[in-house]
């Protein structure tokens, strides 16, 4: 498979070993990693999954089994957090911004446990932060969704309204005007709860009502109910784009291309360095220059990107890099 995105590496400091007792000799603590996935399962194909293949790479390449909860409700994300802690958790990671405010309360009553908090910012000893620079991968999907419109339509479905999910809109549609000025982008976000992650009917219907009016071309940005998405535009004959994983084999053929962010190198990094005691706190942002965000291109949407829809993406990709290019982030 062919891609257009690689990894951005995290670094850090070593883990402490304790003292089993004061006339023995130190001993280490056996090394347990844990993820906490956020709404939507871990089996979106997005999002969560992306973490999930990162873990299950860390396991495969270790050896080394890892704890892990899915949040349901609301309510369990600090309970989930702290059950982990009480288990002896060594390093907890925190998928989505929604864990926050739970992994601010718990990392400062558990200052000898390593919090990875993925999509936010937070300042604390024992927390690594990363975030990533949504919009410079969302310019390019939407200069290809204008590139390879027929009708100078184009839609985008978010999940959950929120400043994330307009930082993947706002990128998208400069990367649609980018093409043509007068493009047009139908927008419709599925809700204001986290339950917008997780309902791929209503997904479907939004989907399809900018079909009605004349896309061609839509944008998911919406956790698991991006596969209705997804999924009315393989039914309807128009095509989807995916987003945070490579969904492109989700509808081979109908997929144009997936906004990918590496969640998954992010989890698996944020693991290996626990581990080896290379771990740090402090936060990172990742963006193009980083490979941290980019598009997917292999052999389910060969047929779908031309030589000279790949040229341009790629000329736009290395000018957002060198700075020739600007894309702005959503300012609320």
């Amino acid at each position: 498979m062919k891609t257009r995105f690689l990894a951005a590496l995290l670094t850090g400091s070593a883990l402490a070993l304790p003292m089993v007792a004061a006339t023995a000799p130190a001993v280490a603590q056996e090394f347990v990693p844990a993820v906490v996935f956020d709404q939507g399962g871990k089996f979106d194909k997005s999002f969560n999954e992306a973490a999930y293949n990162g873990a299950e790479k860390f396991k495969k390449d270790t050896g080394t089994a890892y704890r892990e909860f899915e949040i349901t409700n609301e309510g369990q994300r600090e309970q989930a957090m702290r059950t982990l802690v009480r288990r002896g958790a060594s390093v907890i990671v925190a998928v989505g911004f929604s864990q926050t405010a739970a992994v601010e309360k718990v990392a400062k009553d558990s200052p000898n446990t390593k919090f990875c908090l993925i999509d936010d910012k937070l300042d604390a000893p024992n927390v690594q932060s990363v975030t990533f620079k949504e919009h410079e991968g969302s310019f390019l999907v939407g200069m290809a969704a204008a590139l390879v419109s027929k009708t100078g339509k184009v839609g985008f479905v978010g999940g959950m309204d929120i400043p994330l999910i307009r930082n993947f809109l706002t990128g998208y549609e400069q990367g649609v005007k980018h093409v043509a000025a007068g493009n047009e982008v139908f927008v419709n976000m599925t809700g204001t709860t986290p339950a917008a992650w997780n309902d791929p009917t209503r997904g479907a219907e939004l989907a399809k009502s900018q079909f009605g009016r004349g896309a061609d071309v839509v944008f998911a940005a919406a956790g698991a109910t991006g596969l209705g998405v997804l999924q009315a535009a393989a039914d309807a004959g128009k095509l989807g784009i995916g987003v945070d994983s490579n969904q492109n084999h989700v509808h081979p053929g109908k997929v144009l291309t997936s906004m990918v962010k590496r969640v998954d190198v992010v989890v698996h990094d944020c693991m290996k360095s626990a581990k080896e005691g290379s771990w740090k706190p402090g936060h990172r942002v990742v963006g193009l220059k980083e490979e941290g965000v980019g598009y997917a291109l292999d052999a389910n949407n060969r047929a779908l990107i031309s030589p000279e829809v790949e040229a341009k993406l790629e000329a736009a990709r290395k000018d957002i890099i060198d700075g020739k290019l600007a894309v702005k982030p959503y300012q609320p």
